[in-house]
C-alpha cells in the first residue's frame, strides 16, 4: 500500500506537504522520487491526490519541462510556512540563554515592593539578560491576577495574600518582621509604643491590591482581640513615609520596606507592641508556564533576588 492510499480525499498530512513542496521546487515528478526516496509511480499518484485535494493541475508542462500553475507558486509559499510550523512544533524547546534573549518578561506585584525588591529585580536582569524587556504590572483591588496568569498577560506575580489560590504554583520568597514606622518628629519615636498607644492612635493603612486580599494585620489583631484605629488609607506605599513625616500617624509594615525609609528620610522604626505573625513573600505562577524554560529562569532570578535582602536583626525596643 502506498502512503497516499491511507489519506482521505481532502486530508493533508505531512508526507502530502513534503511531496508538494518538492515537486513545485524540483519541477520534476523524476527528481522528486529520487529525493525522497520513492518510486515515480508513487509520486505520480500522489501528485494526482494533491490535484484532487487542491483543485489545482499544481504543476503543468512547459517548453523545457514541468512548471507550476500560478496556484502552484502560491502553494509552495504555503508549503514551506506549514513545514517550517511542523518542525518548530515537533523540535525540542531550545534552551533558554538570557544573554541573548530579547523576550519581554511580565510581572505582577504591589508597589509595597517598589523600594527595596523590584530595583534589584531590574538591576539584575539589566545585568544578566541586557536585551529582555521587564514590564511591572500594578496590582490593584481591581486586578484579576489569576485570569491574567492563566491568559499569559502575566509570568509571574509576587505578594503576600494569606490564602494563595491552591491551584497555582508557589514558591516562598522571604519572610519579614512585621513593626511600626513613625515620623521622626513623633513624640514617641525615640520612647517606642505600649499596646495603649498603639490602640489609641490614629492608623495608617495601605488599599487591598487585590479584591481576594484581607489584611493580615487587621486579622491578627482581630484574633488577639484588638482593633486598630484607622484614619487614613493609602492607595501606594510611597506616600506612606511622606504622610508620617508631617503627621502623629503610625503605620504597620514589614521591616524591609520601613528599613528602606528609615535609611533615607527622618523616620524611625519601632517594635509593634502587638505580637505579629511574620510576613511572608513568595511568588505565583500558573501550570501553563510551568516548564518554560524562559519563565523557570525568571523564578529563579527573582528567587536569588530575595536571597540577598539584608538579613535584619529583630528590632529591639530603646531602653530609656
Amino acid at each position: 500500500m502506498t502512503p497516499i492510499a491511507m489519506h482521505g480525499r481532502d486530508h493533508l498530512d505531512t508526507y502530502l506537504l513534503r511531496v508538494l513542496h518538492t515537486l513545485l521546487t524540483e519541477q520534476s515528478v523524476t527528481r522528486t522520487a529520487v529525493r525522497l526516496g520513492q518510486s515515480q509511480p508513487a509520486i505520480s499518484n500522489t501528485l494526482k491526490r494533491l490535484r484532487e485535494i487542491t483543485g489545482d493541475a499544481i504543476l503543468v508542462r512547459g517548453k523545457n519541462g514541468m512548471v507550476p500553475t500560478e496556484r502552484g507558486r502560491e502553494l509552495l509559499a504555503l508549503a514551506e510556512q506549514s513545514l517550517a510550523a511542523m518542525d518548530r512544533i515537533a523540535r525540542p524547546p531550545q534552551q533558554f540563554d538570557p544573554a541573548t534573549t530579547t523576550r519581554t518578561f511580565h510581572l505582577g506585584a504591589p508597589d509595597y515592593l517598589d523600594a527595596f525588591f523590584l530595583p534589584n529585580i531590574v538591576e539584575r536582569m539589566r545585568r544578566l539578560a541586557p536585551g529582555a524587556k521587564l514590564f511591572v504590572h500594578p496590582m490593584t483591588s481591581s486586578s484579576d491576577f489569576l485570569e491574567d496568569l492563566e491568559q499569559g498577560q502575566l509570568d509571574i506575580v509576587v505578594g503576600n495574600w494569606l490564602s494563595p489560590p491552591e491551584h497555582l504554583h508557589i514558591s516562598p520568597l522571604f519572610d519579614d518582621e512585621v513593626v511600626c514606622m513613625l515620623g521622626g518628629q513623633h513624640p514617641l519615636a525615640r520612647k517606642g509604643l505600649t499596646l495603649k498607644h498603639y490602640l489609641e492612635m490614629p492608623h495608617l493603612a495601605p488599599a487591598p491590591y487585590a479584591s481576594m486580599q484581607r489584611s493580615m494585620i487587621d486579622q491578627a489583631l482581630a484574633e488577639q482581640g484588638y482593633k486598630r484605629n484607622i484614619q487614613v488609607t493609602l492607595p501606594y506605599f510611597g506616600l506612606v513615609p511622606y504622610v508620617l513625616m508631617k503627621t502623629d500617624m503610625v503605620f504597620t509594615t514589614g521591616r524591609q520596606f520601613a528599613a528602606h525609609y528609615a535609611q533615607y528620610l527622618p523616620i524611625r522604626m519601632v517594635p509593634s507592641p502587638v505580637t505579629f505573625p511574620r510576613m511572608r513573600f513568595y511568588q505565583l505562577w500558573h501550570e501553563r508556564c510551568h516548564a518554560a524554560p524562559d519563565v523557570m529562569w525568571m523564578r529563579r532570578m527573582i528567587a536569588e533576588v530575595a536571597a540577598d535582602l539584608p538579613q535584619l536583626p529583630r528590632l529591639e525596643a530603646e531602653a530609656g
